[in-house]
């Protein structure tokens, strides 16, 4: 039960969760769109599986490479200025495909797309660093995760039914303008804890308190505080580990819908309906395991380490029921497996999310997160191609599935002899003179 003086403190941070979250379900319906718009796009330009498979990659070249500079960046440039840009240029991209005229140029603006989202979660890692003392970050970060989870849910539909409704230019001109919406909200709402005039003394107190991470640029340089995590076997198990998760999750966001639409035969809005289904209990399973269950325990003295590992481990071995979904025809039976798959592994990415915050050196968060997001999004290139080969290959998406879950093997081997405690590291060494 919490403590009268603790029931008093303000709860401003809560709402900049939420704004946090937010932009997370935004910049992610700028990038569900495609995979809504792909049966549309498959007819008017005459491509085929593979074809698909490189647009949906596209995102993910420049997201994934710009990981680590914008990683290091974010660390020296605060969230408030480089979020602000970003916002806007999400907007721009998504207006730039709407006006597209054949695969070079859809590709062409899925690439700048990728180049404006690049900042999105290690400003997210960062705000919520300044914002969420340790025992409030699992909660904190189940708020982005599941967003990104939640916009599928909502976003499937929605843009299914404008695609239908008014042509799939449509459908990439609707989140244009919703990711506009969110830039004007982001300059207006966000200021990290020490700018933000709303945020209270005693709340300000509480947050720094509990671990909140100090503002301010790192000591080191980038290019040393670069080497030094390069050198972390925690760094590497983080990376691996979480890039196995994200070969996965990027498999069904470029994928589902097509999968049902190819294996089952539904049209556009009824793939939709069947796809928002796993994205449902991703979202619940997030915000309820992810975030709410391990802040639970570890407030009533469970180790934090032994707590995060296991539902991180525990969520990453639930995803191995994808491969159920490779053993029957009945799209019922597929959506099932696929639920707990996804359900699995959406419990366990907020823990994922929340390690670059629990595990850098001081100043380190932004490089930590942009480590991990680059290793994610590599597998974002990945799993769109390798999975457009495959089917136009076999015709069938077995194969596609079974890859998923060895590589989600991997993964788990790296979070459990590598990853070690969920503690802050220590700073790199000063710099030798000379």
């Amino acid at each position: 039960m919490p403590t009268p003086t603790a029931t008093r403190i303000p709860r401003r941070r809560w709402g900049i969760g939420l704004l946090l979250g937010t932009g997370i379900l935004i910049s992610f319906l700028d990038r569900i769109n495609l995979a809504v718009a792909a049966p549309q796009l498959q007819r008017e330009f005459g491509l085929d599986p593979a074809d698909l498979g490189y647009l949906f990659s596209a995102f993910s070249w420049p997201y994934a490479i710009l990981q680590i500079p914008v990683g290091l960046f974010v660390d020296r440039m605060g969230a408030t200025r480089v979020g602000r840009w970003g916002a806007l240029l999400w907007s721009i991209a998504s207006a730039v495909t709407a006006i597209a005229g054949g695969f070079a140029g859809i590709f062409a603006a899925r690439m700048l797309l990728g180049v404006a989202e690049s900042p999105s979660f290690p400003v997210v890692s960062k705000a919520t660093g300044h914002w969420f003392p340790r025992g409030e970050r699992a909660r904190a970060t189940a708020i982005f995760d599941a967003s990104a989870k939640f916009s599928n849910v909502i976003g499937v539909p929605l843009i299914a039914f404008v695609v239908v409704r008014f042509g799939w230019r449509w459908g990439f001109g609707v989140t244009s303008a919703i990711s506009l919406v969110y830039f004007v909200a982001f300059c207006v709402l966000y200021r990290d804890p020490g700018a933000d005039a709303r945020l209270s003394r005693e709340e300000h107190a509480h947050i720094l308190a509990g671990g909140g991470m100090p503002e301010g640029a790192p000591a080191a340089r980038p290019i040393d505080m670069l080497g030094y995590l390069l050198r972390q076997p925690k760094i590497w198990g983080l990376a691996i580990g979480f890039g196995a998760y994200g070969y996965s999750f990027y498999l069904f966001l470029n994928w589902l819908p097509d999968y049902l639409v190819q294996s089952a035969g539904m049209g556009i809005l009824k793939s939709a309906e069947y796809a928002a289904t796993p994205w449902a209990v991703a979202t619940v399973t997030d915000l309820a395991v992810g975030g709410w269950l391990i802040d639970f325990l570890i407030a009533r003295g469970a180790d934090e380490t032994r707590t995060r590992k296991a539902v991180l481990v525990t969520g990453m071995l639930l995803g191995l029921a994808v491969v159920g979904a490779t053993r029957t025809r009945d799209p019922a039976w597929a959506i099932f497996w696929i639920s707990i798959s996804l359900g699995g592994l959406a419990a366990a990415a907020p823990v994922g999310w929340s390690l670059p915050s629990l595990i850098a050196p001081p100043g380190g968060v932004g490089a930590v997160g942009g480590i991990m997001n680059f290793a994610v999004n590599v597998m974002g290139i990945a799993a769109p191609i390798v999975t457009g080969l495959i089917v136009r290959r076999t015709h069938s998406f077995i194969g596609a599935f079974q890859a998923a879950a060895a590589i989600l093997v991997v993964g788990i081997a790296a979070f459990i002899f590598l990853l070690g405690r969920i503690e802050n590291m220590a700073p790199p060494p000063p710099a030798r003179a000379g």
